[in-house]
């Protein structure tokens, strides 16, 4: 059963990127973005801009009863996960395949809950340089998908599907067939990376480059190191070396989501990750001051926004 009707939910730098991928490969009403009535009329009004181009998307809202998905893929932040799980229920058939781009090691969780883990690949992804500004982003990699199975060592015919359609509309993806493993590595890069950028109101250069930065991002992903082998995915000095290897891809004027986040006085993902790594050295009793200090640091920066 091939694919040929694509959802996507969330619209920010990953949405309209792969958005404006898949409405250049695929027929336009095959591409559906979801949104809510008033954010459809906003994006109608000012556009939604990738690389220059005005993104022509065909939009549906939530309670238009449509066609269920071939793919549906979440690329909405942590904090609308819950809203964006209730909205997309139209789009979700008996043979739907669900992916989920976000930050984090629970969305698959999350939205397996509801629709069925049978229906959801695990997903990460990694290497792209994307930084959204209101309605306009710009990237100079695209980087990769990322997916396979919940299980380690698994490689199902959905797997297989949705790796055939990648390939036949040329989007740039690699099968892990450990999952878990690769997630836990995401999340701790994005402990790191995304925090540390944030606090130090700065870029992936910043971090590229020896110095304080980096001698922070790699001590607060030292601290999941920590905790990864307590919950039963270790990470070892070998994973901290690929994602670095990984960071060094990105545009050095670049910024990842969360210091975009505080450019723009928007509430971040710092509950996703560092209170994330503060909840889990709770449980297992090790010590992480270093995302301590980070998640204080990114809360006093959010305390200070005026709306």
């Amino acid at each position: 059963m091939s694919i040929k009707k694509v959802s996507i939910i969330g619209l920010g730098a990953l949405g309209i990127m792969y958005g404006q991928h898949f409405s250049q490969k695929l027929p336009k009403e095959n591409v559906r973005i979801i949104a809510d009535k008033k954010r459809i009329e906003k994006y109608q009004t000012e556009g939604v801009f990738c690389n220059g181009e005005r993104c022509e998307f065909h939009f549906v809202t939530p309670d238009e009863h449509v066609e269920p998905a071939d793919l549906l893929i979440f690329t909405v932040k942590f904090n609308g996960l819950e809203e964006a799980i209730q909205s997309v229920k139209h789009h979700v058939g008996e043979h739907t395949i669900i992916i989920s781009a976000l930050n984090g090691i629970i969305s698959e969780e999350m939205i397996g809950q509801v629709y069925g883990f049978e229906k959801v690949l695990y997903c990460v992804a990694q290497g792209m340089d994307a930084v959204k500004i209101d309605n306009k982003l710009t990237f100079e990699h695209k980087g990769m998908l990322v997916f396979g199975d919940r299980k380690p060592g698994i490689l199902s015919e959905k797997t297989k599907r949705l790796s055939e359609f990648f390939k036949s509309v040329e989007l740039p993806h690699q099968v892990d067939t450990n999952m878990p493993h690769r997630i836990w590595g995401k999340f701790m890069l994005n402990v790191g990376v995304n925090q540390t950028v944030a606090v130090y109101n700065s870029n992936y250069g910043e971090v590229q480059n020896e110095g304080e930065a980096r001698n922070t991002m790699i001590a607060a992903m030292r601290e999941v190191i920590a905790i990864s082998d307590k919950a039963g995915v270790p990470l070892t000095e070998d994973d901290l070396n690929y994602w670095l290897d990984v960071l060094d891809t990105l545009s050095p004027e670049g910024k990842p989501s969360m210091a975009q986040d505080v450019d723009a006085k928007r509430l971040s993902e710092v509950e996703l990750f560092a209170g994330t790594v503060l909840k889990l050295g709770k449980k297992y009793g090790i010590d992480t001051p270093v995302n301590k200090m980070l998640y204080e640091k990114i809360k006093e920066i959010e305390s200070e926004y005026v709306y």
